[in-house]
């Protein structure tokens, strides 16, 4: 192990007879591997059976933690090790699929992937994972992961609002007509050719193309080319999938929980977009409170802030939601930014007051405001002196404990932050 590079890849077990027994993918490939021979590893019920087999071991570097999984997952598939199984419940391994039969095609992530009209990537060791490196390579190259149907020959979509992503440049708007049908499809076979391993062919294709549009005098499509090589050369940089995983609750269905909310809530169309608000104090001295974002409903860690409160002396729950909800909702006003389809407030009826006057006061419009309290898991809506019940199996509800405990669990890390930098300093 002390030979191999601190570097990311993938590594692989073999066993006596040089057949590979186990594939897996490391950020860093010394320590990772390494970790195999400690005694922790031989107590692992996920390790302790078959460690023992292990007679040698060979490894593949890669550019980024983002190739490695990748090639982990196309290794696996291709080899077969006896030993790579999904010890998790026995759930079946996470696919990357993308729609063929679309006109505009989208990505998504799922344990139930379809026989035809999709391509497959995978089966992948974390859906987690898989997640965070969607994120990072939805920056480059910008496809859908919506379930929108889009047809181009329909005009209603000319006036259709994009979504965030739209907004962040990460997507290209089909929903919008941003971009023609020719154009989307030929990023999505940029996409496909880097899943499948093509990535010099890729960057040598897209690098000849940047030089024909500046030949064209295409400034404007040159421009774009140059941007996504540099992503694509720095994707290195880029590949920290642990800064975009996502948490694993295989019990929430995203599709059914927000179609659940539109019918309880009585919203015009299904949300897309939630926000969770979440108040920690550290000492009673100080206060921060954390925003969580929402899209299709699954976290999207890139859409996470952090609120130091200024303007709130003491332990001031109501205070505190007022000045974030303030500062929050009077920049995206002032920038022009897109609303969360639903803010969802941690608390009960005093908080979700705090909130709505944080609007009235801004003079601002608000989107759909509710507020979750947890002792009886109840959902208050302003004007509505009774609180919504649902049961507690309700997939909407459940989508919204998710959104109310990550935005808790959110505040309580910058809390810890917080209350460790101070014991530090004093």
């Amino acid at each position: 192990m002390k030979t191999f590079p601190q570097e990311p890849g993938v590594y692989l077990m073999k066993d006596a007879a040089g057949v590979v027994i186990y594939v897996g993918k490391a950020k860093n490939l010394r320590s990772r591997a390494g970790s195999y021979f400690l005694k922790a590893a031989t107590e692992d019920a996920r390790t302790a059976d078959w460690i023992h087999d292990i007679a040698d071991i060979d490894y593949v570097q890669c550019e980024s933690e983002v190739d490695a999984l990748l090639m982990e997952s196309r290794l696996i598939k291709d080899i077969q090790p006896r030993n790579n199984k999904d010890l998790k419940d026995d759930k079946t391994f996470p696919y990357l699929m993308i729609t063929t039969r679309e006109e505009f095609p989208r990505v998504e992530v799922t344990r139930e992937p379809k026989t035809s009209g999709v391509k497959l990537y995978g089966p992948f060791t974390s859906a987690g994972a898989l997640r965070g490196a969607i994120q990072v390579m939805q920056r480059i190259f910008k496809f859908r992961t919506c379930t929108l149907d889009i047809s181009e020959s329909d005009e209603k979509w000319k006036w259709f609002r994009p979504c965030l992503l739209a907004s962040i440049d990460q997507c290209t708007a089909p929903c919008n007509f941003r971009i023609s049908k020719e154009d989307y499809r030929r990023d999505i076979k940029r996409l496909q050719t880097f899943l499948e391993g093509g990535k010099t062919k890729l960057l040598r294709e897209m690098k000849s193309e940047m030089t024909e549009a500046s030949k064209a005098l295409d400034f404007e499509r040159a421009a774009v080319l140059r941007d996504e090589i540099k992503m694509l050369d720095r994707l290195s940089e880029r590949g920290e999938l642990d800064t975009h995983a996502q948490p694993e609750v295989f019990y929430i269905d995203p599709r059914k929980g927000l179609t659940g909310l539109r019918k309880v809530l009585g919203l015009s169309e299904t949300p897309r977009i939630i926000e969770g608000v979440d108040i920690a104090h550290l000492g009673g001295n100080e206060t921060v409170a954390s925003l969580v974002q929402f899209i299709d409903g699954l976290p999207f860690k890139p859409g996470y802030r952090r609120y130091k409160i200024k303007d709130v002396k003491g332990v001031d729950d109501f205070r505190s939601i007022y000045e974030v909800v303030s500062r929050r909702f009077r920049r995206l006003s002032d920038a022009g930014d897109p609303f969360p389809d639903i803010l969802l407030i941690d608390g009960g009826k005093g908080q979700l007051s705090s909130a709505m006057a944080a609007f009235r006061d801004q003079e601002i419009t608000p989107p759909t405001v509710i507020s979750l309290a947890k002792r009886d898991e109840e959902i208050f809506r302003p004007g509505n002196s009774e609180p919504l019940r649902l049961s507690k199996n309700a997939f909407a509800l459940r989508l919204l404990q998710y959104v109310r405990d990550e935005s808790h669990r959110f505040a309580q890390h910058y809390h810890h932050i917080l209350r460790n930098k101070s014991t530090f300093e004093r």
